[in-house]
């Protein structure tokens, strides 16, 4: 299917770029982290392949699991508009809310980085990346007052929002929880 060519409505055919229209065709907010399940597919087979036909197989849904938890298999899980939405209604019931930020210019940038991270840091436990997502939040979270020891609690809750999402849609512990 030509991915650019007009449906009858004048939409371009398979647009993942849900979110934004002047996103090229082909690329979504959260899928822009390296790999898919594609890359996961063939590499998985190729290495299988030399344990024979079922070698190669096993080695593909290896290669699956692992190819999508990257990029667009990512991007095809989690919608990021379903998910700010999710926040805007959920973030008010946590725990950790201080009354004196709001969601929109506060708590909201938290929770889509912690969406975001999900996509950039694929297979890696929150705990692990949270370093380096504490040095990059002055320098990403636009007008959010929060500093990080608050937005990380927002952060991981939408983290593992994601990785719940993908760990049902794929088997596995993608995240290395336990769950």
């Amino acid at each position: 299917m030509n991915r650019d060519k007009p449906t009858a409505k004048g939409e371009p055919r398979d647009r993942t770029d849900r979110d934004d229209p002047s996103t090229p065709l082909g690329h979504h907010p959260v899928g822009t982290a390296v790999g898919g399940v594609a890359g996961g597919v063939a590499g998985g087979a190729m290495a299988g392949a030399a344990a024979g036909p079922i070698g190669a197989a096993v080695g593909a849904a290896i290669g699956a699991v692992a190819g999508g938890l990257g990029g667009k298999g990512i991007a095809d899980l989690v919608d990021p508009t379903m998910e700010d939405a999710y926040w805007r209604d959920e973030y008010k019931n946590r725990s950790y809310i201080d009354g004196g930020f709001t969601y929109d210019q506060d708590y909201g940038p938290a929770y889509r980085y912690g969406v975001d991270a999900y996509g950039r840091y694929p297979g890696r436990a929150f705990d692990e990346i949270e370093p380096d997502l504490g040095r990059e939040w002055d320098s990403t979270r636009g007008e959010s007052r929060l500093g990080w020891e608050r937005a990380k609690l927002a952060s991981r809750d939408a983290w593992q929002r994601v990785s719940d999402t993908v760990e049902r849609a794929m088997p596995g512990d993608s995240d290395r929880d336990g769950k």
